[in-house]
């Protein structure tokens, strides 16, 4: 009977060193846990740059401009404004270089889905507000045998009238695309509206504050040309840049060439070389030359030239390839009716 009851007594006895490891572990862990809440509090806390006081991240007065200092309060922003304002100047500059030259994928067709390619191998349709490429449009037309939206299936205007009317009422909307699509009626005295570059002027600048890259590069090149305005390098490059951080590719090119007018080849040929990785053709030969200067490493100018094919092949398709081919021949407008 002995036997039975030590083995019972000794199971006992493990069990209970089994359970005071798991309460140890536990115990380990809370301590960890404590120890990490520690370091979260500790990481909240921030130093005035003023007077050196210490207090909550959340509760003080942060620079309005380089978001990277912090104040115990307004009192002490104020005092340190002085000895703090060119270090703050650095950091805008730093922070908006890092918006400026980020990478920014190109929007897509909504009915392929692949990369759009330049404007000029793209329709906005005023019916839906959509910007197509030629690609879809062409597939659309070749399967329905008739001109409507290869989007939303609506027939095109019956008139200059009607077309207008529908542009007009995409800006009501808000479409940013649809006012600068009116913006470029009246540039170039389209749709029966008479030629008023004033008028061009304020629709791109209201397609820029509604979203669109193309407003903000429209009024860029107004200003870099003087077309309308007084010619204003400065202003052209305000606009080439909104335009850049929108996502206008073609704007990077643009900008990047005023850059080098203003003998800042670097920054010319770093926004020559974003282009190109976009797809964009027409920086190539610029990157090509500064490779020959010294300007560009080998490296770079090799990666470049990668990511430029592989973007191109991406915008590839046959539909694109047609449709490209009937705009080259002057048969594109009469596609449909073939």
């Amino acid at each position: 009977m002995s036997t039975p009851d030590n083995n019972q007594h000794g199971s006992t006895l493990t069990s209970n060193k089994e359970e005071c490891t798991s309460c140890k572990l536990n115990n380990e862990v809370d301590a960890i846990t404590d120890g990490i809440n520690k370091v979260d509090i500790l990481s909240d806390t921030s130093m005035c740059a003023s007077c050196g006081k210490e207090g909550n991240s959340n509760n003080m007065n942060t620079c309005n401009k380089c978001k990277s200092v912090k104040y115990c309060n307004a009192a002490c922003k104020k005092k340190h404004r002085t000895k703090h304002k060119k270090a703050c100047e650095k950091r805008v500059a730093e922070l908006y270089d890092e918006q400026l030259f980020k990478e920014v994928e190109p929007a897509e067709c909504p009915i392929c889905m692949l990369p759009l390619p330049s404007d000029d191998q793209t329709t906005l349709e005023s019916c839906c507000g959509k910007k197509i490429c030629n690609g879809c449009i062409y597939a659309m037309r070749m399967s329905e045998g008739k001109d409507l939206c290869a989007f939303c299936r609506t027939p095109p205007p019956s008139s200059d009238e009607e077309e207008i009317e529908r542009t007009k009422n995409l800006m009501d909307n808000g479409n940013g695309e649809g006012c600068l699509l009116l913006a470029s009626y009246y540039d170039h005295g389209l749709r029966g509206l008479t030629e008023d570059h004033q008028k061009a002027i304020t629709l791109c600048l209201k397609a820029g504050e509604l979203g669109s890259a193309g407003g903000y590069y429209n009024l860029g090149i107004f200003y870099d040309k003087g077309i309308g305005v007084e010619r204003d390098p400065k202003k052209a490059k305000h606009y080439y840049e909104l335009a850049v951080m929108s996502g206008c590719i073609e704007a990077r090119f643009s900008l990047g060439l005023l850059e080098n007018r203003e003998d800042n080849p670097h920054r010319a040929f770093k926004h020559f070389t974003l282009a190109a990785r976009a797809g964009n053709e027409e920086p190539l030969d610029a990157i090509k030359l500064a490779f020959q200067y010294g300007l560009v490493t080998k490296d770079e100018y090799a990666s470049t030239l990668r990511v430029y094919h592989e973007r191109q092949k991406a915008m590839k398709s046959d539909e694109r390839d047609k449709a490209a081919h009937l705009g080259r021949t002057g048969e594109w407008d009469n596609m449909y009716d073939t």
